[in-house]
């Protein structure tokens, strides 16, 4: 993974075979897993650990706008998370275990809740 610069990565190779998602959202998704990587010592990453890293991540970066941002890129639900993640996983970029799956991903979180609940006023 150290080879790759992630900033600069265009993720072109994957968005010709699905381009659901913009090239951002696999950076932040990147930076969020290599952090998690950094720090695992030794052990496993699991879906609901980049779950948790990607929605810090994503609402330091943006705050009120990271729902906004993150449609536009295609990102809507944690189940979009999980499928970038095989398809980072497919072009080589990330490594999985056999028992790493789609559905490690699915109902995490409610997108519109999260990144939109601590921005609403009453």
């Amino acid at each position: 993974m150290d080879d790759i610069d992630y900033d600069k990565d265009a993720f072109s190779d994957i968005i010709a075979k699905d381009d659901r998602y913009a090239p951002n959202a696999y950076a932040l998704l990147m930076d969020a897993f290599c952090y998690l990587c950094d720090n695992a010592k030794g052990r496993h990453v699991k879906g609901e650990d980049i779950l948790a890293e990607f929605r810090e991540r994503a609402l330091d970066l943006y705050g009120p706008m990271t729902f906004c941002v993150l449609t536009e890129w295609g990102v809507t639900c944690c189940e979009d998370i999980g499928e970038m993640m095989f398809n980072l996983t497919d072009s080589g970029r990330v490594k999985k275990n056999d028992d790493d799956t789609p559905e490690a991903f699915a109902g995490g979180y409610d997108f519109k809740e999260t990144f939109l609940g601590p921005y609403t006023v009453d």
